[in-house]
């Protein structure tokens, strides 16, 4: 499908939140996908992600994860300087903050007359995590998480008893995690984890794990995996295709 997009910014109770809205041309209502971005908010790479899902007749959304922290606008470098700040916002902002966030965006989607009012969710890096943490809001039917930091680490600010990890078994809609095996950032012992609480908790999950490094589905940089990013573009579009 050819698509268009354009932001609107979106009121949060942390304040504006600028969201870029990638969806088909033609007219008519399609199923919408917060598609959460990493550390560094909207780069290249994930503007052509977004893109890509759009053109599967979807409206995606991608929302400035650190609009609190940040002027409206911002993308951060993919250098030191931008995964220090990137960084420093995930570590400063409140997992709350996040959840709020994800309200917004629903109650968005289902205000447009473009869209049919099911939404998933779908993001790399801190976005996988945060599209697992979508998938605790009721609304969300799936979500597609792509090598999710911090979750397995507790590393992230939230109030107690509100961790991602301990919340597991609030997620009602179908989740995939997919995993690099040769990723620092969740090794081995993190992914265990995970999928002991996957079990224990019961939810309706799907685990893979590939070998690639951390952000294989960067088309950017010296980890991307074109053959691996393809093959989850698929998956997720059949998920989101058969959920939604």
């Amino acid at each position: 499908m050819i698509i268009q997009h354009h932001n609107t910014d979106l009121a949060t109770p942390t304040g504006l939140m600028r969201t870029t809205v990638y969806r088909p041309q033609a007219a008519g209502q399609y199923p919408s996908i917060i598609f959460y971005s990493e550390i560094f908010q909207q780069t290249a790479p994930i503007a052509r992600s977004a893109a890509i899902l759009a053109s599967h007749g979807f409206v995606v959304l991608v929302p400035e994860v650190f609009h609190e922290l940040n002027p409206i606008g911002t993308v951060l470098a993919y250098d030191d300087a931008g995964k220090d700040k990137g960084n420093a916002d995930k570590w400063q902002k409140p997992l709350e903050h996040h959840d709020s966030d994800t309200q917004a965006l629903i109650d968005f989607v289902q205000s447009q007359d473009y869209c049919t009012g099911t939404v998933g969710a779908m993001g790399v890096c801190i976005g996988g995590h945060l599209a697992y943490r979508a998938a605790l809001n009721p609304h969300i039917k799936a979500a597609f998480c792509l090598y999710a930091t911090d979750i397995h680490s507790d590393t992230l600010t939230a109030n107690a008893g509100n961790n991602s990890f301990e919340r597991m078994a609030d997620i009602q809609g179908e989740i995939h995690f997919i995993w690099g095996k040769q990723d620092p950032h969740v090794p081995q012992q993190g992914r265990s984890k995970i999928y002991q609480q996957c079990v224990a908790t019961g939810i309706n999950y799907h685990w893979q794990e590939v070998n690639a490094q951390h952000a294989f589905m960067r088309d950017e940089g010296e980890r991307y995996d074109a053959a691996l990013a393809i093959t989850m573009y698929q998956q997720a579009v059949a998920l989101f295709n058969r959920t939604l």
